[in-house]
């Protein structure tokens, strides 16, 4: 199981999201713009927040001097985070986040106590999702452009910010093509968790870690591409937790994962080998049951894929450490210290990692 020991949520509201709420609420024309003001801020309060803790303490290590502005946008990439999370939960249909409701759970209530049938409560709840993410995303941009840095400094980031939203729109479209029932490759899979997790998650806060800090060009280049193997690593690892982790291990139901049947890494190798046939049932199934979710593992384990994604995950964690080794101290060790904080310690590589092959 991944675990983030990253700085704990302060207590009080960074700057950059003092601003943003502040004027947010200022602006409230009614009680339900209110609630959703309220919602959104409640989102962006607790979590894991290692997207920040990677630019603030890269920058550091990379001699940056300004600790206020790199923390603004620290802040900013936290948000954007928040309006990826929403919007994600939008299109695959989620009610719930943290363990209570998101913003479309929250609205989709309200509609119901309102007199609204399930589906114009659910579409309402969709709605004030859209919309919400789209308030957060705005407040992203913004806060990158008046996050203090130079003129030149603020262009590069916000052009990199523009890559990186070309590329997590283009990651979460393919995650939900590759989803909708036909023929999927491994290298499909693989670009869905490198453009819809890897750009915005660890590439962004990474390089712009290194632009604020006036690294060199090869060491913002270097950094792009530890940020990739890091961010395919960590959601091949995510994907293994969220079939073979427990709730207390991943703060989700365990079945969850299986019942929407996603096409992973880990179920695109399945669906290569002999035992597919076998597991198809249980992968997709919304009524799946624990003893269900047993066996699914159980043949997950012995067609091979899991063992092959451990693989991926072992070889893309070294291919990330190599690219690291190439930076200057102590930006080496911070993020040495970094990638053992998110994906563990090193082990050895899995054995016997190809998985069976068949017809099915």
């Amino acid at each position: 199981m991944t675990t983030i020991a990253a700085p704990p949520a302060p207590a009080v509201l960074p700057p950059a999201h003092e601003r943003f709420f502040a004027a947010g609420h200022d602006q409230v024309v009614d009680e339900h713009d209110a609630v959703l003001w309220d919602v959104l801020r409640g989102l962006t309060q607790g979590g894991k927040r290692f997207r920040p803790a990677l630019l603030v303490h890269l920058h550091a290590a990379l001699g940056g001097q300004d600790a206020h502005v790199a923390a603004a946008v620290a802040d900013a990439v936290e948000l954007l985070h928040t309006a990826f999370v929403i919007h994600d939960d939008v299109i695959d249909g989620d009610e719930v986040r943290r363990g209570r409701p998101n913003v479309g759970g929250t609205f989709a209530a309200r509609g119901l106590a309102d007199g609204a049938t399930p589906e114009r409560a659910r579409r309402y709840g969709e709605a004030a999702g859209i919309l919400a993410g789209d308030l957060a995303l705005a407040g992203a941009v913004r806060e990158i452009a008046l996050c203090g840095a130079r003129p030149d400094v603020t262009v590069r980031l916000l052009d990199l910010l523009e890559e990186v939203l070309h590329r997590s729109a283009a990651g979460e479209l393919a995650d939900v093509r590759v989803s909708l029932g036909g023929r999927v490759t491994l290298a499909d899979a693989l670009d869905v968790a490198e453009w819809k997790t890897a750009a915005y998650s660890f590439e962004l806060p990474l390089q712009a870690a290194a632009i604020l800090a006036d690294a060199p060009e090869d060491v913002v280049a270097a950094l792009g591409a530890v940020g990739r193997c890091l961010g395919v690593a960590f959601q091949l690892q995510d994907d293994l937790d969220g079939v073979f982790g427990t709730a207390e291990q991943t703060g989700k139901d365990p079945l969850c994962d299986l019942r929407e049947g996603k096409s992973t890494a880990l179920i695109t190798i399945a669906r290569s080998s002999s035992r597919w046939a076998q597991l198809a049932p249980f992968v997709g199934d919304p009524d799946l049951t624990e003893d269900g979710a047993r066996r699914a593992r159980e043949l997950l384990v012995a067609c091979g894929a899991r063992r092959a994604v451990e693989a991926l995950v072992h070889d893309l964690r070294g291919a990330a450490v190599a690219g690291v080794d190439r930076l200057p101290e102590p930006a080496r060790r911070t993020l040495l210290d970094m990638i053992t904080v998110l994906l563990g310690a090193p082990v050895p590589a899995p054995q016997a990692a190809t998985p069976e092959r068949g017809a099915a």
